[in-house]
């Protein structure tokens, strides 16, 4: 009776661990999020094999100066910095490694024009660490985003 008692035991308790245990699935991520800064919502789709996400939202969306669309005045390339900020690509080529990691991207960032080496890391569901660096990601800058819908 104590073996079985026992083997019950173990059972509900190997049930009551996985049903809590997270998923593992490649589009976990697709979605749209508020990103760190609280500035923006990007909305991260997949496309093909790849995931990308672009600027959707903004919560200063016209520039104070001109009273016109905000635009990507800090681009490194003079030829850019007149383009709209709304509906920009700002991820691109991201690739699902399992364990709810996506790597091998990249991320543009407006505020200093410049763009970075990317991966994401699905925490929870609605909890994204997004980290961008230069050459390897030790030496980077995580960001934690917040699903919207």
């Amino acid at each position: 009776m104590k073996v079985m008692r026992y083997v019950f035991s173990m059972v509900a308790l190997f049930i009551s661990l996985t049903a809590f245990a997270p998923t593992d699935d490649s589009e976990a991520v697709v979605g749209t999020w508020l990103n760190g800064t609280k500035k923006g919502h990007v909305q991260i789709y997949k496309q093909g094999g790849t995931y990308f996400g672009k600027l959707i939202w903004l919560g200063q969306p016209t520039d104070p100066a001109t009273g016109k669309p905000r635009t990507d005045e800090k681009n490194a390339d003079h030829s850019k910095r007149s383009r709209p900020l709304m509906n920009m690509l700002l991820m691109y080529n991201f690739k699902y490694d399992g364990g709810n990691v996506w790597s091998d991207g990249k991320i543009y960032n407006p505020e200093d024009g410049k763009e970075y080496n990317c991966k994401m890391t699905l925490k929870d569901p609605n909890t994204l660490d997004v980290r961008g660096y230069v050459g390897i990601s030790l030496f980077g800058k995580t960001q934690t985003w917040t699903r919207i819908k």
